[in-house]
C-alpha cells in the first residue's frame, strides 16, 4: 500500500451533522478553509441523481418514471415529497442512495489531502449504527428549531409548513446532543461560529512530529 494511502486512512474521521438550517455548511467551509479534507454526503447524492448519476437507474425501477424529471435526473421536488409524507418510501430511496454515498465517502476519504477528514453527514444521527464505527467524534451543530426553520424559509423559499414537516423526519434536536462528541453553537453570529470552527479545528490536528 502508498505510504499516502496509509496516511490518509490513519487522519482522523469527524462526522459533522446537524438539522436542515443549523449551519453545518457553513462550519464545513470554515474548516475547509483551515485546511481539512471535507467531504459533503449531500453533494455526493447530487452528482449520483444527477442525469447519469450511478443511482437513477435504480430510482427509476423503484419508483417509476415519475421519478425523473425531463432532463434525465432525480424530480427533487417530487420526491422530497413522497419521501417526507411516507416513512416507507424513504426508507427505499435511502436503500438505493445510502450504500452508493457511503462507497464515494469512503473513496474521497482515502485519497483528498488534509490533516484530518470531515464527513457532513445530514442524517448521520439517523443512521447512527451505520456511522459511529466509520467516525472518530461525532460533531453536532446546534441552533433551536425556530432559527432552523426562519433560515430554511428564507434561503429556498419552502413554506413553514414543509419546512416543519423535513424537521418531523429528522432526529430530534435531543437525539442529536444525546451523540454529539463535540456540540457547536450556532444561534449566534458567523464570527462566533468561526472562534468555535477554529477551536475544533486546533482539537483535530495531529500532534507534531506525526
Amino acid at each position: 500500500m502508498p505510504e499516502s494511502t496509509r496516511a490518509a486512512r490513519a487522519r482522523a474521521r469527524i462526522g459533522l451533522t446537524g438539522g436542515i438550517g443549523s449551519g453545518k455548511s457553513a462550519l464545513a467551509a470554515m474548516l475547509q478553509e483551515l485546511g481539512a479534507a471535507v467531504i459533503d454526503a449531500d453533494a455526493i447524492a447530487h452528482e449520483l441523481t444527477a442525469a447519469g448519476g450511478e443511482a437513477i437507474a435504480p430510482i427509476r425501477e423503484a419508483f417509476g418514471e415519475q421519478a425523473i424529471d425531463a432532463g434525465g435526473a432525480l424530480d427533487r421536488a417530487r420526491m422530497r415529497e413522497l419521501a417526507f409524507a411516507d416513512a416507507r418510501q424513504r426508507a427505499r430511496l435511502e436503500a438505493i442512495l445510502h450504500p452508493l454515498i457511503g462507497a464515494r465517502l469512503q473513496q474521497l476519504a482515502e485519497t483528498l489531502p488534509g490533516p484530518y477528514v470531515v464527513l457532513v453527514v445530514p442524517l448521520l444521527v439517523e443512521s447512527l449504527a451505520r456511522w459511529r464505527g466509520r467516525v472518530e467524534r461525532i460533531v453536532v451543530v446546534d441552533c433551536p428549531a425556530e432559527q432552523q426553520i426562519r433560515r430554511v424559509m428564507q434561503r429556498s423559499g419552502l413554506s413553514r409548513e414543509q419546512v416543519q414537516r423535513i424537521l418531523d423526519a429528522q432526529a430530534t434536536r435531543e437525539q442529536r446532543l444525546a451523540a454529539a462528541d463535540w456540540v457547536i453553537d450556532n444561534s449566534a453570529d458567523l464570527a462566533r461560529l468561526r472562534e468555535q470552527a477554529l477551536r475544533l479545528h486546533r482539537s483535530l490536528l495531529p500532534p507534531q512530529g506525526i
